[in-house]
């Protein structure tokens, strides 16, 4: 299959899951994956994002040699917010590397506080901080107060995921 042309051809779930059952578990074949991901334009990139994130949800460990990449592709300016909502998605799936940890919370705590970035990506960088501040709870202060800055102006989605969160840092007596 040649992945790059099956992604070109069609946005649909058949096509998705089509793609992701051919990757399975091969890394060989998911790195073609990902460098169609990569390489854009957006449009392909945004249809690539779908496959990926479900090959990930499936077997996490294929994502971990693209997180660096990944952090700082996400980054880039006028990147489309299909590619960052279903990146920061598939990083929900994973135990995240220590050695990740300072990009991805940073990363994160920068796509919450962006006053007009889409309500799915600051949910999914919630949910990814929630994870993340587990492991360094002194950071959880700052999250704590970044939701609840951003809570009486939140749309419903973002007011139920705030919700859930504070609640999950108030019971693990972090403040």
């Amino acid at each position: 299959m040649d992945i790059a042309s099956e992604i070109a051809k069609e946005h649909s779930k058949a096509k998705c899951l089509q793609i992701a059952d051919y990757v399975n578990v091969n890394t060989d074949r998911f790195k073609i994956l990902m460098n169609v991901f990569f390489a854009g334009p957006y449009r392909i990139t945004q249809r690539a994002a779908w496959p990926v994130n479900v090959c990930v949800e499936r077997n996490p460990q294929l994502i971990i040699p693209y997180l660096k990449k990944l952090t700082t592709f996400l980054r880039e300016p006028g990147i489309h917010p299909a590619v960052k909502r279903n990146g920061l998605r598939l990083l929900q799936f994973i135990e995240i590397p220590k050695t990740r940890y300072a990009e991805l919370l940073d990363l994160c705590f920068e796509f919450l506080e962006r006053k007009n970035e889409p309500v799915a990506i600051k949910v999914f960088a919630m949910i990814l901080l929630e994870k993340l501040t587990k492991k360094y709870p002194e950071l959880r202060r700052e999250l704590k107060l970044v939701i609840e800055d951003q809570l009486p102006y939140g749309s419903a989605g973002f007011r139920s995921r705030a919700t859930k969160v504070l609640k999950s840092i108030n019971e693990n007596n972090a403040i």
